[in-house]
């Protein structure tokens, strides 16, 4: 079918839309006739988009009695009436059916031939829809194409293409990352590669052991038995450059990160982590400063002291999190809210950041107070507890070291990640999920935050024209 064709059907079907608005394109010039006409403008528009694409594809049809595939004879059986949603909306289709001789599932050719097979909406439509439901909840993107777009699915159908999305990526996740890794390339002035790992718990649709407040009153009781919270685990793999003038910590040139939903022990995070980061180290130059920064989670620091892919990282506590036991230490010595307390605290923050024996320090001032000081057998136990979180971690507080280096101290990228990653999407009132669920919406969220979603596209698109 030539391109005149096409033009005049487009043409006809538009001129036909207008045609029935008449009064509206004669009449007087309000707020309100704008308005309409812009409506009469936009049905206009996607009929004639509709029309000209469906005259395209019937042009492809196969008008054969029989066809032979993979040596397997089908004959026609039927024209079947089909809709498709397209990027104008939904597009009606007679397409011409063909059913094997031996029996089995039907043959649409003319589905085939434009990759439509099985399918409902167009890619154009299903990127939009779940790049959308990555970032909202599927009624906001019913909402927000309504409003926005030509096409509106519903809050059904946006669903079930995230589910269907998070099986297929769940399916061939192991084949995608690392043919979109393999094209990617460092930024050239990268100095630092920094990894960090975290937990956020995630609220599941199954039961379990209920956190939180202890019940108040006798009957107090759990209204809803099916739901316990877990920990999800997210990891971050940055790279920064030279720390810019007149700023204290480097520039953040990438990030990319890795989010799983709760699992015993965390295997599948661990293994797509490690993945993760093998190959973002691989790219770089032996010159680059490897650093795993983390919070004081024991049992994530247990994971990286005996796992050899660390062997060669630097490693630091965060200082954040370092600053939040040192807070705690001060209320020991001194008490809540106190002046003293708040300025042994300052100072101290500054020693942990500013000296070379910052750690040390701050474990000799802890001996000082805890010794010249009468304290309740309550805060003297606290000042303890602090005190051997200093100095079981204070191998990994050379924040001093750190900073004359240009090396990042703080962990916040993960941090980070686990709100915008997980909490901001997963976590809002009311939300609890199965597991398959809520990783299909991170494994899409993932590609959004680690700005691979358009990588991920074109591979999900090449495999599924190549199946």
């Amino acid at each position: 079918m030539d391109a005149s064709a096409i033009t005049q059907a487009v043409v006809d079907r538009i001129t036909e839309v207008l045609g029935q608005a008449d009064a509206l394109l004669n009449g007087e010039l309000t707020p309100d006739t704008a308005e309409k006409l812009s409506q009469v403008l936009t049905k206009a528009t996607t009929a004639g988009w509709v029309e000209g694409f469906r005259m395209w594809l019937l042009g492809h049809e196969t008008h054969e009695d029989t066809l032979d595939i993979d040596d397997k004879l089908y004959r026609f059986k039927r024209d079947s009436e089909k809709e498709f949603l397209t990027p104008a909306g939904i597009m009606i289709l007679s397409r011409r059916l063909y059913q094997p001789d031996a029996g089995g599932k039907c043959h649409v050719p003319l589905d085939a031939a434009w990759g439509m097979e099985g399918e409902f909406a167009t890619p154009e439509v299903r990127e939009a829809v779940l790049f959308s439901v990555a970032l909202v909840t599927p009624k906001e993107t019913e909402l927000l194409l309504k409003k926005s777009a030509l096409f509106q699915p519903s809050e059904t159908a946006i669903e079930s293409m995230a589910g269907e999305m998070g099986q297929w990526l769940e399916a061939h996740e192991d084949e995608i990352l690392p043919a979109i890794r393999a094209e990617e390339t460092p930024p050239p002035q990268t100095l630092v590669l920094c990894a960090s790992l975290d937990g956020t718990n995630v609220r599941l649709n199954e039961p379990g052991e209920k956190r939180g407040r202890p019940r108040e009153r006798p009957g107090d009781c759990d209204d809803e038995p099916n739901a316990s919270y877990k920990n999800a685990m997210v990891g971050s793999i940055s790279l920064y450059g030279a720390v810019p003038e007149d700023e204290t910590s480097p520039e953040r040139l990438q990030g990319r990160y890795v989010a799983r939903m709760p699992e015993e022990r965390a295997p599948t995070f661990k293994r797509k982590f490690a993945a993760e980061l093998s190959e973002t180290d691989s790219k770089l130059d032996a010159a680059v400063v490897r650093i795993v920064l983390n919070d004081g989670a024991r049992g994530l620091w247990t994971y990286i002291d005996q796992n050899p892919q660390f062997d060669d990282y630097e490693k630091a506590l965060d200082y954040h999190h370092s600053t939040e036991h040192l807070s705690k230490a001060a209320e020991a010595i001194f008490g809540k809210a106190s002046d003293a307390g708040k300025a042994w605290y300052e100072k101290y923050a500054d020693v942990l950041k500013e000296q070379d024996d910052g750690a040390e320090r701050v474990v000799r001032s802890m001996d000082y107070y805890g010794t010249t000081r009468r304290l309740s057998h309550g805060r003297r136990k606290a000042l303890a507890s602090q005190r051997t979180f200093f100095m079981n971690n204070k191998h990994r507080m050379e924040y001093a070291r750190f900073r004359r280096n240009g090396w990042p101290i703080g962990s916040g990228p993960v941090e980070a990640a686990c709100k915008s990653v997980v909490k901001t999407r997963l976590c809002r009132s009311g939300m609890r999920w199965s597991r398959p669920g809520g990783q299909h919406i991170l494994s899409l969220r993932t590609y959004v935050k680690s700005e691979r979603w358009d990588a991920m596209w074109n591979k999900y698109k090449q495999r599924r024209c190549a199946a």
